[in-house]
C-alpha cells in the first residue's frame, strides 16, 4: 500500500530514496486539508494573485488549471495549484459567507445545528414522548435540463410553512425558474430570478402534507444549461407519543 486510505497520504516505503519528498508531500497534503477553511466557493478560475496557502473549493464549471476540478479542494502551495478530492462528512468553513459546510459526497451543503443542512427547533414536548418541532432543511441543486427534483424531501405529514430560494450560481438556459413541487411547480415562487443573488421567500398558508415529497425546481423560456439554486424548506412536524 502506497498511500493511507482517507487522506491519501504517502507512505515512506523501506529503503526508499530521498525520504524527505515523500514526507513533505504529506506534511503539504495535511496543511491544505485539515482544519479546513477556504476563501470562496464560488470562483471557477483561481484568482489572478493567490497568497501561499490560499484554499478555495473550485465552483461547477471550473476553468483553466481549475477545469475538471469542481467540489475540489483548491490549494496554493509553493507557486502551483494542487487539488484534493474531498470525502463524504468533510467540514469546511466558507470565509467570505461565515458559514460552515459539510461535504455529502457528491455536493458541498451548508451545515447547521440540525447536521447535514438542516437544524431543528423542539417548541413543546410532554412526558410521553409527543412533540411539536419547527424543521428547517436545506440543499443546493445544480440545474440541468427542463427541471430538477431534490434529494431531500418534504416529510410525510408535515407542515410546510414555506420554502425559500437563492440563485448561488447565474442560470443559464433559462431566463426564470418556479419553485414547487409536481403537480405545481410554482407553488413556492414563480418567475424566480437567474442572476446571482436573486431570492425568493415562498411564504404560503400552512399547508400538510401525507406523503414524502421533493421540491422541483422548473424551467422557465428554455431549459437549464447551468446555475445553481439553494433552497430551505420550514415546516413543523407533530410527534406522537411514544407511550
Amino acid at each position: 500500500m502506497a498511500n493511507t486510505p482517507n487522506l491519501i497520504l504517502p507512505y515512506i516505503l523501506a529503503a526508499q530514496a530521498q525520504k524527505h519528498v515523500t514526507h513533505n508531500e504529506a506534511i503539504t497534503a495535511l496543511d491544505a486539508v485539515v482544519q479546513l477553511s477556504v476563501k470562496d466557493r464560488d470562483l471557477t478560475n483561481p484568482p489572478a494573485s493567490p497568497v501561499d496557502g490560499d484554499r478555495f473549493v473550485v465552483a461547477i464549471g471550473g476553468a483553466g488549471v481549475w477545469a475538471g476540478k469542481d467540489g475540489q479542494i483548491a490549494a496554493f502551495q509553493d507557486n502551483a495549484w494542487s487539488f484534493y478530492v474531498p470525502r463524504t462528512g468533510w467540514l469546511s468553513y466558507v470565509a467570505d459567507e461565515a458559514i460552515l459546510y459539510i461535504y455529502n459526497g457528491t455536493s458541498w451543503s451548508a451545515f447547521s445545528s440540525g447536521g447535514l443542512g438542516g437544524a431543528s427547533a423542539l417548541v413543546n414536548n410532554s412526558p410521553f414522548g409527543s412533540q411539536t418541532r419547527f424543521e428547517l432543511v436545506e440543499e443546493e441543486l445544480t440545474l440541468a435540463g427542463a427541471f430538477v427534483d431534490s434529494t431531500i424531501q418534504i416529510p410525510d405529514r408535515a407542515i410546510v410553512f414555506g420554502v425559500s430560494t437563492r440563485t448561488t450560481q447565474a442560470v443559464t438556459g433559462a431566463t426564470s425558474y418556479d419553485c414547487g413541487i409536481a403537480g405545481n411547480v410554482g407553488k413556492y415562487g414563480a418567475t424566480l430570478g437567474a442572476a446571482l443573488g436573486s431570492n425568493n421567500s415562498g411564504v404560503t398558508g400552512p399547508t400538510a402534507f401525507y406523503a414524502n415529497t421533493p421540491i422541483r425546481i422548473t424551467a422557465n423560456g428554455g431549459n437549464f444549461t447551468g446555475g445553481n439554486v439553494r433552497f430551505a424548506i420550514h415546516y413543523m412536524l407533530c410527534i406522537v407519543p411514544t407511550s
